[in-house]
């Protein structure tokens, strides 16, 4: 069973050697573990109880695991999802119940990326949390409302993890730099560039110190400028994963940024995905959505432009294609927007599929054989274009009997509030029709 606690080895990377020994050393998460926060009072009333520790990486779910074992007098027992089975939870089980006959202990079981066990790994070590034999505690980078089986999460208490500020990484930074970086000085500028390159991550923050402090004894020099911070280190990506939490709540962010006519955020949002390596032609699939679920009949030229965006990326890549999708997206934020076609077409779906079978009336079926003219198909059908304005005032569309219904309601904006003019002249013709 792999310990994930055991001593440190003097080789090991500066953000296991700085890993904090107790809460006071903790930078970040002062929500949590400030006076009076939830995990501060809950170390400081030794009352331990199940949680899930939720956030991007870096941000000190496993140090707070740590800390939980030497806070609380009690066996501790760690598992990575990455690399254990049903059989290393089974053999934890057994250490936790021979803990508890012998020696009178109680046992923390942690799990590292929970969210990586399947259902039936879950289910395996959830009895045993639900009898008290052990108190559990999972660290994830996923949404545990989608990825952890209710019955645990509803045993476990979620707390939330945020990426450090700017203001804590620069604190990180100098406090790494005052216990292993010793000799070496940072120009304001080249502090900067790394808290950003960090992207709120302090074991990206101090691995990137770590590869500074290599490049610094390469070339022997002591002071460390933007200049040398740009030359050792590659770019690192804005924070992102392509399958996960962070993933859809940026495409979220985007379509909302759209829908609301803010061109400059829903811009934002576009690079930051391409940014952080999404796949553009799925970009442009949401961008299709957006032209016609958000836009529709308002600018019907969205969605042409918005095929012509996806057409033209196809055949042009990155990163060349990626200013079509950019163009399409401002066009989107600043058009004119109605839903009434996506609300029109959900309404008439509901409604059949609660409706029944409706024949279709006879004037409105098609007459190509004798027969069917003979049974009264097509009969007294009304050709539009015979019609005064091309309209035959009056005639009715629907089955028989049918209850009259108004899927669509045009909104009254860009091309659609003339739609919205059309149809209700339409509509004063059928009443006068009618009154005759």
């Amino acid at each position: 069973m792999t310990d994930l606690f055991s001593a440190t080895p003097s080789g090991a990377p500066l953000a296991e050697r700085l890993r904090p020994q107790t809460l006071d050393e903790v930078i970040g998460q002062s929500h949590l573990l400030g006076p009076g926060k939830p995990l501060r009072l809950a170390f400081e009333s030794k009352k331990l109880h199940s949680m899930i520790l939720w956030g991007p990486p870096g941000v000190g779910k496993t140090t707070i695991a740590r800390l939980t074992a030497q806070a609380f007098d009690a066996d501790f027992i760690a598992l990575s999802a990455v690399l254990s089975g049903v059989k290393d939870i089974r053999e934890a089980i057994d250490r936790a119940q021979l803990n508890l006959q012998q020696y009178g202990r109680h046992t923390i079981l942690f799990v590292d990326e929970v969210h990586r066990f399947n259902k039936a790994q879950q289910d395996a070590f959830l009895p045993f949390v639900e009898q008290g034999l052990v108190t559990f505690i999972g660290a994830t980078t996923e949404n545990p409302s989608f990825e952890v089986n209710s019955a645990l999460l509803s045993r476990a208490q979620v707390y939330v993890l945020q990426a450090l500020t700017e203001p804590e990484l620069a604190l990180l930074l100098d406090r790494a730099a005052g216990i292993a970086l010793q000799g070496l000085t940072f120009e304001d500028a080249a502090k900067a560039l790394l808290i950003g390159y960090a992207d709120g991550d302090a074991r990206r923050l101090l691995n990137l110190l770590e590869q500074m402090k290599t490049a610094a004894e390469t070339i022997q020099v002591e002071h460390i400028d933007e200049a040398l911070v740009r030359n050792a280190l590659a770019r690192s990506g804005r924070r992102f994963d392509k399958g996960g939490e962070e993933f859809y709540d940026q495409i979220s962010a985007l379509h909302k940024s759209v829908r609301g006519s803010n061109p400059d955020a829903a811009l934002y949002w576009l690079v930051r995905m391409l940014d952080g390596g999404a796949d553009p032609l799925y970009l442009g699939r949401r961008i299709i959505r957006m032209a016609t679920e958000d836009i529709g009949l308002a600018d019907p030229r969205a969605l042409r432009l918005a095929l012509d965006a996806v057409e033209t990326y196809e055949r042009l890549g990155s990163p060349e294609g990626e200013l079509t999708l950019a163009q399409a997206v401002l066009y989107m934020a600043v058009a004119p927007k109605s839903n009434a076609a996506y609300m029109a077409y959900n309404n008439a779906r509901a409604f059949v599929k609660n409706d029944k079978s409706r024949a279709v009336p006879l004037h409105l079926r098609n007459a190509p054989t004798k027969l069917m003219k003979e049974l009264g198909y097509g009969h007294a059908y009304r050709y539009a274009h015979d019609e005064p304005e091309a309209y035959a005032a009056g005639e009715d569309y629907f089955p028989e009997e049918m209850p009259r219904v108004e899927f669509y309601r045009p909104a009254p904006r860009g091309l659609e509030g003339k739609i919205g003019e059309r149809l209700a002249h339409l509509r004063e013709l059928d009443k006068k029709a009618k009154q005759k």
